[in-house]
């Protein structure tokens, strides 16, 4: 597709977001903003958080992963469905009994003020991380694809990047954003389907053959029980999968800031059974296109790149699967990147309203001043933090970075677990303290593991070791000798 083409692509698709904000952000006051008046329905919330899930990242390295861990992923994929039960039957009901708008307030309840903002900070600095990290990616192909050529600035695409996002997010929040990732999530799996079927036509395949093929591939193995020490290994997989679906999903205001919007809990936990059912088909069509990409490639004799990241986005930009599978392919990856960072930006600014600022102590008009300014200034900080990327310029020093936001989650684990299973005090002040040094032990162990555990090497499941570490910490504040009750 030409620069041109791709543009005019690009402001129909945020002219649509734009139309969509319009309608749903009539009369928001902050309410609406922060949980939609709770008046959302589950059905949408449900299809929408599909797009919220995934992400510019996941639409390029699902697929790519085929090539070195087969379908191993949907290991972690199906840890994921335990994970949504622990939510739906012991974390919504926990949020909805106690009418929660941030559920970091939860932990004011439970430790009091220095834990609860602990916890809201994690969730700051790991979105903020996460949210631009993402958009990186995809203001860097889009420069690439458009911008270069156009001669444009790179700073100037991501401001424009971040100002279309701002646009449509600032008024209706929440209840703009259930109606917008619905929509996005329709073109990210339109974008799939409609690759699939475009590798299928060039095999000369029916819809039947194409499952066929991908399962008589070498690709498609999915279960992985010999050997302990490997990453694929079912059990490390599954039990990671589950716990950082209960952190990175029930832990994490952006995720459940749509749930909390949802009418009531029965409706909420449909919302999470319809969700979860849904994330698994929609993990076996990227693994399968995963799959297709690899022997397409192989069929026409062309080699892998030694970044397999690339692999989608050479077939579809370089005319090797037509321009309809380029088009769904900027539609799909813009799709899945800007339906995490809106609702991240959103979450952001009501993270920083509730818990840091509480707006809620000031009259209506004042709070929603506030509040915009807030989402104003949460959109610069995504600039800056992406602007940072960019001088890096290293992909393992940002990798790095991106992982590190992994480690903010275990102290979430942490104290949730410590404070839904015990009923004990802890000293508050002393939580920070031990929130900080909790991921700076873990990262020392992971370090050290193979040569402590005979050349076992911690993955996904890095998460838990976090939270335990963070709940024994939790327990030293809580004994006599820390804590006295009065």
């Amino acid at each position: 597709m030409s620069p041109t083409a791709i543009i005019i692509l690009l402001l129909s698709y945020f002219g649509l977001l734009l139309i969509l904000s319009y309608f749903t952000s009539k009369g928001a006051d902050n309410q609406t903003f922060f949980i939609g008046n709770r008046q959302s329905p589950w059905y949408l919330v449900a299809f929408g958080m599909i797009g919220t899930s995934l992400s510019g990242v996941t639409f390029i390295s699902v697929p790519a992963w085929v090539e070195s861990s087969q379908f191993s992923y949907m290991q972690m994929v199906l840890g994921y469905l335990l994970g949504y039960v622990v939510i739906a039957f012991v974390l919504l009901p926990l949020y909805y009994s106690l009418q929660l708008t941030s559920i970091y307030k939860y932990l004011e309840q439970r430790f009091g003020y220095w834990s609860y903002k602990t916890g809201a900070f994690y969730f700051i600095l790991s979105r903020s991380l996460g949210a631009s990290f993402r958009l990186y990616l995809v203001a860097t192909v889009l420069q690439l694809a458009i911008f270069d050529a156009w001669g444009v600035p790179y700073w100037v695409s991501v401001a424009v990047t971040i100002l279309l996002i701002w646009v449509y997010t600032f008024k209706g929040g929440i209840k703009t954003i259930v109606w917008t990732d619905s929509l996005q999530t329709l073109f990210m799996l339109a974008a799939v389907g409609i690759t699939i079927w475009q590798i299928g036509g060039k095999l000369n395949l029916e819809i039947g053959q194409i499952a066929q093929i991908v399962s008589d591939s070498e690709y498609s193995k999915t279960f992985f029980f010999e050997d302990w020490k490997d990453s694929k290994f079912f059990w490390k997989q599954f039990i990671s999968g589950a716990f950082i679906t209960i952190v990175m999903t029930g832990l994490d205001q952006d995720m459940m800031q749509k749930n909390l919007s949802i009418r009531n809990l029965k409706e909420a936990q449909w919302n999470i059974f319809s969700f979860s059912t849904i994330l698994v088909l929609v993990n076996v069509f990227f693994l399968s296109l995963g799959a297709l990409l690899f022997i397409y490639a192989n069929h026409i004799g062309l080699s892998i790149p030694e970044k397999t990241d690339e692999i989608y986005p050479l077939l579809a930009l370089k005319g090797y699967l037509g321009p309809m599978a380029a088009f769904f392919f900027i539609l799909g990856l813009t799709a899945a990147a800007y339906s995490s960072a809106d609702s991240a930006l959103t979450a952001l600014t009501t993270s920083v309203c509730i818990d840091l600022i509480d707006v809620q102590r000031f009259e209506e008009a004042k709070a929603i001043r506030i509040r915009k300014r807030v989402h104003l200034l949460m959109s610069l900080l995504l600039f800056v933090i992406i602007l940072i990327f960019s001088l890096v310029n290293d992909e393992n020093v940002i990798s790095s970075l991106f992982k590190a936001a992994g480690y903010t989650y275990g102290p979430l684990l942490g104290m949730y677990a410590f404070g839904m299973i015990h009923k004990k005090k802890v000293l508050d002040k002393g939580v920070p303290f031990v929130c900080l040094i909790a991921p700076f032990l873990t990262y020392g162990l992971q370090y050290q593991a193979p040569i402590l555990f005979n050349g076992y090497q911690f993955g996904y499941e890095i998460i838990v070791i976090n939270g335990f570490i963070t709940y024994l910490g939790l327990a030293f504040l809580s004994s006599r000798f820390i804590y006295a009750e009065r």
